[in-house]
């Protein structure tokens, strides 16, 4: 392979990184794949902050399964909600903020989830990384979203020296052709867990490990 800091082999570090963990998708992506909603795809991206996929993926499915539509979740009690959203993390935050979101998009979005990144972020408990992949997993659109898995791949790979994920995202953005932008979060995050953890990760078996500068790496396996 070419090296991996010239433009025109970027696309081939994705496919790269998407051999090693062929077997491996993320939840919300695999959410999005069995619902083919927006709306699927809205709820287990909330659900999906700072929990852990086998988790987001079961809970997503018991919301889903009991409020299947915006109508329905904008309709719900806020304790029953976050009864079915445990174990996930800041269950009772997360359902508040799911019942408030569903109810403005009733509102001012005719039940429709939002594709403007603006009017994503002006939903409760939405930030930007919820945003972009609620747009690209959702909607199908090009938009990279930047989590603690492809933040810190992509500085590890010297892709990017950057402290916040907007700055990697921006610079993602110019790195990857655009038709490549939703493939940067589905390659990266299941990567991440599985090869290139946060602490002592999998350089042994990583199949970029006689590129890749392990920028920032005390320590691997």
């Amino acid at each position: 392979m070419t090296t991996i800091w010239m433009k025109s082999s970027r696309k081939e570090l994705l496919d790269v990184m998407e051999a090693a963990v062929c077997d491996a998708t993320a939840s919300v992506t695999f959410i999005a794949a069995r619902y083919r909603t927006p709306f699927a795809v809205f709820v287990s991206t909330v659900v999906s902050l700072r929990t852990r996929d086998e988790v987001t993926f079961a809970v997503s499915q018991r919301v889903l399964s009991e409020y299947p539509d915006i109508k329905a979740l904008a309709g719900a009690d806020a304790g029953d909600l976050a009864e079915l959203l445990k174990p996930a993390a800041f269950y009772h935050n997360k359902s508040v903020s799911l019942i408030d979101a569903a109810r403005q998009i009733l509102g001012r979005h005719a039940g429709e989830i939002p594709t403007q990144i603006e009017d994503l972020l002006a939903l409760p408990g939405v930030g930007r990384k919820t945003a972009q992949l609620v747009r690209a997993e959702g909607h199908g659109l090009p938009a990279i979203c930047v989590d603690i898995h492809v933040h810190r791949i992509s500085n590890r790979l010297g892709l990017c020296d950057t402290r916040k994920p907007e700055e990697t995202e921006k610079i993602l953005a110019a790195c990857f052709q655009e038709q490549d932008w939703i493939r940067v979060n589905r390659v990266m995050v299941p990567f991440g867990q599985k090869v290139c953890a946060p602490v002592s990760p999998w350089c042994s078996r990583c199949p970029l490990q006689a590129e890749c500068p392990r920028i920032g790496v005390a320590r691997n396996r």
